[in-house]
């Protein structure tokens, strides 16, 4: 199975945040992509500036046969036709899309082209990833260290900018 976690915190010409985010799931099912399971959107704050617009966020739980490769083409595809720019890192944007898990695998592609790295290094202090992720498969464990999500989510530290809000 993979997990697919989306994330964003600007409108575009398709409308707020919950309806680009709906709007991306219909486009993964377009490639063939079918979806298993949602989690709920979340609202949290922008890292690592909070002073940014606040993100709405959820994991989606796919089947398909393809490549991680593939996959990752097929996204970049996704978060270009919904207006994501990367100008710089963390910076506000109307999508975000990324491979939290790719068939309980530990990937590492770094070339010309690609820079993927799953699960992604910082994945075990990302709320915003683990509470929805935690909501689809409360059994979930990173496929690199093997600690379960209860257990992840626990030790984060809640303060005022590491806090999501089901919404």
């Amino acid at each position: 199975m993979i997990y697919l976690a989306f994330g964003s915190n600007l409108k575009s010409k398709f409308g707020c945040s919950s309806f680009v985010i709906n709007k991306a799931y219909g486009e993964l099912k377009k490639f063939g992509i079918r979806i298993v399971s949602k989690s709920s959107f979340y609202k949290s704050k922008a890292y690592p500036n909070p002073k940014d617009p606040e993100f709405v966020n959820s994991v989606i739980l796919v089947n398909s046969e393809i490549h991680v490769t593939k996959l990752l083409n097929i996204i970049l595809k996704i978060e270009k036709k919904f207006g994501r720019v990367r100008s710089q890192k963390n910076a506000p944007r109307t999508i975000d899309i990324d491979i939290i898990d790719f068939h309980s695998k530990n990937i590492s592609i770094l070339n010309k082209s690609v820079n993927l790295t799953i699960p992604h290094d910082s994945l075990e202090s990302r709320l915003f990833v683990l509470r929805p992720l935690a909501e689809i498969n409360p059994y979930w464990k990173n496929p690199r260290t093997g600690v379960i999500i209860p257990f992840l989510i626990k030790k984060i530290k809640c303060n005022k900018d590491n806090k999501i809000t089901k919404i």
